[in-house]
């Protein structure tokens, strides 16, 4: 069954890259319309926004492969040391709640703290005298904002990967690590990290993987469009998606696609080539 799946959802749409070459004409289908080279291509580079563009789109995918190598690893570590199972269980089931969650929710939620008329920090601001602000045009407030929710929304989730590799090391190098007098900090770092570099570097070669391929959701649900802030929030998914409800041309956004693609498979296969130069491991 999983092989079926793979051959009918993953390998038969590549059919589609066609699109990509093609000035798709819709009388004449996919395999009859002209090709077109790569001009479907040009349109990612000739917009004046193209260098915003790429820049949101790299800066927010480097920092969230910085922070989700980092805080799920401390998050999983700070739950295994709780000495409660059942409230170590409690705050698994909190941490894992948000990613449930649907991003049109979290609009919603950001939203009710941040609209100018209804938002709980306008109203807070008010009552202390001071004039409200129309938080959906401060574009300094958001990369941060951004950052957060996208952290927050994963982070329980991917710490269960940890969490589990922590439950399958062998018990009796803490014990002859406490023997031997080493504290709680110190088997963390020369026996649980240690342990957990592989599974570290497996889930690291698959976030650079997704470099270039951000949260269409996040960034085009939570901003509520706004346009005031396109300088922060406009990255290429969102900007391929307003084009082809602009354009209608298909041929643009499956272009962006296949770049987004190639280019997410060079970086998995260029890290995982890195990595194995590092440690064979």
């Amino acid at each position: 069954p999983g092989m079926l799946h793979g051959l009918i959802f993953c390998y038969l749409p590549l059919i589609g890259i066609l699109i990509a070459f093609k000035d798709i004409d819709y009388s004449l289908g996919i395999l009859k319309s002209p090709w077109c080279g790569l001009r479907n291509f040009k349109f990612l580079f000739s917009s004046p926004d193209t260098g915003i563009i790429f820049r949101n789109t790299l800066c927010y995918g480097a920092v969230g492969i910085i922070l989700g190598a980092i805080c799920p690893v401390a998050l999983a570590v700070a739950f295994t040391k709780l000495r409660s199972k059942c409230v170590s269980k409690v705050y698994q089931t909190i941490a894992m709640l948000p990613y449930f969650i649907s991003w049109i929710i979290v609009s919603y939620i950001v939203a009710s703290f941040f609209d100018y008329k209804f938002g709980a920090l306008n109203h807070l601001m008010k009552n202390l005298g001071r004039e409200p602000i129309d938080w959906y045009s401060e574009i300094k407030v958001w990369p941060f904002l951004l950052v957060f929710l996208n952290l927050w929304k994963g982070l329980g989730y991917n710490a269960v990967v940890y969490i589990a590799s922590i439950a399958g090391i062998d018990a009796s190098l803490y014990e002859a690590a406490a023997i031997d007098g080493a504290t709680s900090h110190q088997q963390t770092w020369y026996i649980t990290l240690p342990q957990l570099s592989n599974i570290i570097a497996i889930m690291l070669i698959m976030s650079i993987g997704g470099l270039i391929t951000s949260n269409f959701d996040l960034f085009y649900a939570v901003p509520k469009e706004s346009g005031a802030l396109f300088p922060v929030t406009n990255v290429i998914n969102t900007f391929v998606y307003r084009s082809l409800k602009i354009n209608n041309d298909i041929g643009m956004s499956s272009a962006a696609g296949l770049l987004q693609s190639v280019i997410g498979f060079i970086l998995v296969t260029s890290s995982n080539f890195i990595m194995g130069k590092i440690d064979e491991d």
